[in-house]
């Protein structure tokens, strides 16, 4: 039997309404009434004594009687009316006591597999509590932790036990690291089909593998190495990858292998030298493969249709290692001297200025042997590293990828425009040593003809200001202008003429070794092969030429002209600025191949070969994160005794804060220069 109960409300809010002054009119009664008073702030939360319980009235289960109500009906002021479809309505439930137990939260459920939940839980633990175990790079263990997360921990690499399409062509890349110049050892590859025996395992194994493809893709993108720690007169623009692109590029490509594989240069240059290097060193591992005396092979087609091919071919126990030692991995086993092997031996031949018969006789087996060749392996994967180091877009895109690079080691610089060459000329480099000509990528902002030679200070430290003490007249000489600051620093600079030590032409892209490209009035130097004797600019052999070129790059409707170039050539600088700058880069390439396909080795005239070979076989150029500082060159003004006899001009510049330093005279970009001498016409500036 259920209890009808009936509750005697106390209402405070009718008792406020009567105290408002009376509604005459029904329709103002009917207003009030659709409004809701406000809860009056003075009034207390209603008590357990407000309410009376009746338990004198019974109901049936089958009544479905409204319980009668013990007080009387709501000031109409105070209760809006009644709706009457909602009459039979039951009232609302008590609110549950304060002390009930909330319900638990509802956990979402998980994306995972079933089969692979167990992984995707170790995998959160490790995650949590090893990850730099795995990602010691900040930035490479956020990107894995936010990917990991974003697909609720589930593997990367594996589903149900099994190696995903993903993940076979990461493995294929790792394992073929050596085709790219790297070294496949940094990349380990985990036993998947082992550690299928646990989540612990199978989870680990993930990490590894993510952590391997990571590796690749940093070094393949950047280096093995960081260009600092093999000289500080190196400055490229750096350009990491970015691991969180990375993961989500791989694991979401048709193929993986080739998108890892993306990450290597994209320069012509550097695949020719994979190319080549595929054909000196044919296994992978870089593990010299020797090839033992014996008879001499030769290929010979069969004759006749109906003749067996393989009568013709000749067999040997050696030609599975000639294979490998030539790159061929078709039938690796095969012991035939077939046709295929017969053109790996001739393009070999032709490699090393040998007669390419496709013969592989004594002289073929000996330079197959030959340290040579391993020491051209080497140079050869140097120069690959050293193309990781370079922007992957030389060009400007806005003038059909025009460039400017120029080779240290081949005395060369060529002009690009659109993949093609537009434009050669030799060129002198810096002597070895501290004179080293820097590598690095900047942009050629403009072209001064007729330009001042503001001597670097390091020249005058280490050069003028000795010779001034054993000939005080040697600046008059060579007509050049010394002058002293306020402070004491030492200025020399060279006017404008045809002595001047630029030449008539100087090419100017900003850096901070204070270096450039420009002419020279000493000519002779352009007809050695060796041209390494400058302090470090670099002097072009037909500066005229090369301004022409570049203008009509630049500007291409003031159809410039050498001759046109020349026509300026005079007493006073003229600038010739570019409305887009032209990337310039300074490389180093002692291997490359040439127009005709033939692989060229140049003197490491710098060492530079030398260093990295180091750095690579000892491993110390792996993982690195601190990379060495760069030396910075001497903005500083000499300052030093002169001989009471030297000519030094009145004070004409300024070494306080608000003047130029040298970095500013010689490229511009600070105050304004100061008046030319007398007799010496006014600097005009071109802005075309």
């Amino acid at each position: 039997m259920a209890v009808a109960a009936t509750f005697l409300v106390v209402s405070t809010s009718s008792a406020l309404a009567q105290s408002d002054p009376p509604r005459n009119s029904a329709a103002e009664l009917a207003i009030d009434a659709a409004i809701p008073l406000p809860e009056p702030a003075n009034v207390p939360p209603p008590t357990a004594s407000d309410f009376k319980l009746d338990t004198t009235a019974t109901v049936s289960p089958n009544q479905a009687k409204e319980p009668e109500r013990t007080t009387k009906p709501l000031d109409s002021a105070a209760a809006p009316a009644t709706d009457p479809a909602n009459a039979a309505t039951p009232p609302a439930a008590p609110p549950a006591p304060a002390t009930a137990t909330a319900p638990e939260p509802v956990k979402a459920a998980s994306n995972v597999p079933a089969a692979d939940q167990p992984v995707a839980d170790r995998l959160r633990d490790l995650m949590a509590t090893k990850a730099t175990r795995f990602f010691d790079r900040k930035a490479e263990r956020a990107a894995v932790e936010k990917f990991y997360t974003g697909r609720d921990y589930a593997p990367i690499w594996t589903q149900g036990g099994t190696l995903t399409s993903a993940a076979k062509g990461v493995v294929a890349r790792l394992r073929d690291a050596a085709a790219d110049g790297l070294n496949p050892g940094d990349y380990p590859v985990p036993d998947f089909a082992a550690a299928a025996s646990t989540p612990d395992t199978l989870a680990e194994a993930d990490l590894r593998l993510t952590e391997s493809m990571l590796d690749y893709a940093r070094q393949a993108q950047s280096g093995r190495m960081h260009w600092s720690q093999v000289s500080a007169d190196i400055q490229y623009p750096e350009h990491p990858i970015d691991p969180t692109e990375v993961l989500a590029n791989v694991t979401g490509a048709k193929d993986a292998s080739a998108t890892l594989d993306s990450y290597n240069p994209p320069h012509k240059l550097y695949k020719l030298l994979k190319a080549k290097l595929a054909e000196l060193r044919g296994g992978n591992d870089g593990t010299p493969v020797i090839i033992d005396d014996g008879q001499t092979l030769k290929y010979t087609p069969a004759r006749g249709k109906n003749a067996p091919e393989a009568e013709a071919q000749m067999s040997d126990p050696r030609v599975p290692k000639l294979r490998a030692k030539l790159g061929i991995t078709e039938n690796a086993d095969d012991i035939r001297y077939d046709a295929k092997v017969a053109s790996a031996v001739r393009k070999f031949q032709e490699s090393v200025d040998l007669k390419p018969t496709g013969v592989l006789d004594d002289r073929t087996v000996k330079a197959l042997n030959t340290p040579k060749r391993d020491k051209q392996i080497d140079t050869i994967l140097v120069n690959m590293e050293r193309w990781r180091w370079l922007p992957r877009d030389l060009g400007a895109p806005s003038l059909g990828d025009a460039y400017v690079i120029l080779n240290i080691p081949d005395y060369t610089l060529k002009v690009m425009q659109r993949g093609a060459q537009v434009w050669t000329t030799r060129v002198v480099t810096g002597k070895p040593g501290q004179h080293a000509t820097p590598l690095l990528t900047e942009t050629m902002k403009y072209i001064t003809v007729n330009p001042t030679w503001n001597v670097p200070p390091s020249i005058i430290y280490n050069e003028y200001l000795p010779a001034l003490q054993q000939d005080p007249t040697v600046l008059d000489r060579m007509g050049l202008r010394l002058e002293r600051a306020r402070d004491g620093s030492i200025h020399i600079s060279q006017p404008p003429g045809e002595a001047n030590a630029l030449g008539r032409i100087r090419f100017n892209f900003p850096n901070k070794f204070l270096v450039y490209q420009h002419d020279t009035p000493d000519k002779n130097l352009f007809a050695r092969d060796e041209r390494a004797f400058s302090h470090g600019c670099m002097r072009v052999q037909y500066p005229d030429q090369y301004a022409s070129v570049l203008l009509n790059i630049a500007m291409p409707n003031e159809r410039y002209t050498p001759e046109r170039i020349r026509s300026m050539y005079g007493r006073s600088e003229i600038d010739l600025k570019f409305p887009t700058p032209i990337p310039v880069n300074i490389t180093y390439q002692t291997a490359f191949v040439d127009e005709a396909g033939k692989l060229q080795i140049r003197k490491d005239v710098y060492g530079r070969d030398a260093t990295m070979i180091s750095i690579l076989k000892n491993g110390r150029g792996k993982d690195l994160e601190n990379v060495v500082a760069h030396a910075q060159p001497n903005y500083s003004r000499p300052r030093g005794p002169l001989p009471s006899s030297v000519n030094v001009s009145d004070n004409s510049f300024s070494s306080g804060s608000s003047g130029s330093n040298f970095f500013e005279r010689l490229f511009g970009g600070g105050p304004p220069t100061p008046p030319a001498p007398v007799g010496r016409p006014p600097r005009r500036v071109f802005t075309r």
